[in-house]
């Protein structure tokens, strides 16, 4: 029998193995999962406001590294020039911004213009959105989570044009689609139904090319996404006075409503902060309407169905307002 305070030799080995297990080395594939994540944003910025708050949010998000932001729908060109000032002034010129599929044809509310057109810096060049963003997948197979807050024209354009890469995304995670409650159901009574939401409905045909892309896709649907900025919550942004919370206001006013709805937020509040918005594996399909329908079958996305609108203010609000 040892004395008290000796160690016999294969005693301490055994020991020190067992400390092994309960603290093991940092390894370099353990160490890579804390580093940001690549993200390229696709925005149809400038109609509704709710575009410049998940900007914003993004900006403010240590989880996430923006390679790039791209503009779709429409006036993509004076989208672009948007995104110039509101990075400018929020101190990130140095975040692409590109330009997006320009069908003259399309007429929007662009609420924000007077925001747009008022950069009085020199003027940028803005490269196209579908080399920009298959150029970026190519440098960086398997990482990119392309964030698609608008219509899916670049997305249905990058796949027509280079299929294999853009199956190298990590994933697609969306704004979009409507699954058991549609606008205006804010979860508090029975739902009354789905709607064709408006950015599956304006592209019905991308939406099921890139539910058959094989790439994996989450989508944060009108069931999770009618988070209300009320009053409230709008005076701690603005009063924050920012360099960006000073954009967001200014953007606000333009806009000309009273309480936005932030559905596109949620996408990078799920990309920063999962458990905001668990996702269910579900088989879509999309009707020719714009009407995402859950069917049976093997699931080709992950969906969140519900969210909590109070976590998700008290994590949003903190992260923007912070000087």
């Amino acid at each position: 029998m040892s004395k008290p305070g000796t160690c016999p030799r294969i005693f301490c080995l055994l020991f020190l193995l067992s400390l092994s297990s309960f603290c093991p080395a940092q390894t370099p594939q353990s160490a890579a999962t804390s580093s940001p994540q690549k993200i390229i944003i696709d925005t149809d910025i400038g109609d509704d406001i709710d575009d410049a708050f998940a900007v914003a949010l993004a900006l403010r998000s240590p989880e996430v590294q923006i390679l790039g932001i791209s503009t779709t729908f429409g006036d993509v060109e004076t989208r672009a020039k948007l995104l110039d000032r509101l990075l400018g002034e929020a101190g990130h010129e140095d975040i692409p911004v590109t330009v997006g599929v320009h069908d003259p044809k399309i007429q929007t509310n662009f609420s924000q213009r007077a925001y747009a057109e008022g950069w009085h810096f020199a003027p940028k060049s803005h490269p196209q959105a579908v080399d920009f963003i298959l150029d970026q997948i190519r440098k960086n197979p398997g990482e990119i989570t392309l964030v698609t807050i608008g219509a899916l024209g670049n997305v249905g354009a990058m796949i027509d044009k280079d299929p294999q890469t853009f199956r190298q995304l990590k994933r697609v995670v969306m704004m979009g689609g409507s699954i058991y409650r549609g606008y205006g159901d804010l979860g508090y009574t029975k739902p009354h139904g789905p709607d064709a939401e408006w950015n599956v409905k304006l592209d019905v045909l991308s939406m099921r090319k890139l539910l058959a892309s094989g790439v994996p896709v989450f989508i944060m649907p009108l069931d999770s996404t009618q988070l209300k900025l009320d009053e409230v919550k709008r005076a701690i942004v603005f009063k924050a006075a920012t360099p960006l919370t000073d954009q967001l206001t200014l953007l606000y006013n333009e806009w000309e409503q009273e309480t936005p709805t932030l559905f596109d937020a949620m996408t990078i509040a799920f990309i920063d902060k999962p458990d905001l918005c668990p996702v269910t594996p579900m088989h879509i399909v999309v009707d020719d309407k714009g009407f995402t329908r859950p069917t049976a079958g093997v699931p080709n996305a992950q969906v969140c169905l519900d969210s909590d609108p109070e976590l998700f203010f008290r994590f949003y609000i903190p992260r923007v307002i912070e000087k």
